[in-house]
């Protein structure tokens, strides 16, 4: 992470302490994507992941006085709440009720999509990464970096050595050819 890019989430941190709401949705956009990428990470289930994610910004705004610059990252910070939060949300969701009995059990619907929706699901997927394979290597690569791995703007334009604004050129670019791709 670059200094500038420190300076300013601590900076952000700093007036959400003092109860800044737009500097809260700053700080939310500019963190958001990697936070929920590490709940997704732990749970393994988006809907608990987004839940999870919610509570781990209201725990931010107040919790946001006891963060100290003291030169360590930020995201650090951030990323250990969210990590946490999503441990716990672990720990309560695996210590559930184990003593139900084994006639209740039987009667309970499976979570599991039924075939037809996995078959629907493993199409889609495969339109998708098909049309995928139709974007450039370098816009296929930011696409799937932000929109399924999480990675923020910022860090995947650092990771490939653009500038930001060409990075979003080619998600949006890219999302275009892939709506286009899709809708065939």
């Amino acid at each position: 992470m670059s200094d500038q890019r420190r300076k300013e989430l601590e900076d952000l941190i700093a007036r959400v302490a003092l109860g800044d709401r737009a500097a809260f949705d700053a700080l939310y956009d500019a963190t958001s994507a990697k936070l929920h990428a590490v709940c997704l990470s732990v749970l393994k289930d988006r809907p608990e992941a987004e839940e999870t994610l919610q509570e781990v910004y209201i725990r931010i705004w107040k919790s946001a006085a006891r963060y100290s610059a003291n030169g360590l990252s930020p995201m650090t910070w951030l990323i250990t709440i969210a990590r946490n939060r999503s441990i716990d949300r672990l720990r309560s969701r695996n210590s559930g009720p184990s003593t139900a009995p084994a006639e209740a059990a039987a009667s309970v619907a499976s979570a599991e999509p039924g075939p037809e929706t996995a078959t629907i699901r493993a199409q889609e997927r495969q339109m998708l990464d098909e049309c995928l394979a139709q974007l450039a290597e370098p816009q296929a690569g930011a696409v799937r970096a932000v929109y399924l791995e999480g990675i923020t703007y910022a860090d995947l334009a650092e990771r490939e050595g653009k500038p930001i604004n060409t990075v979003r050129s080619w998600l949006r670019r890219s999302l275009l050819r892939l709506k286009d791709c899709v809708s065939q």
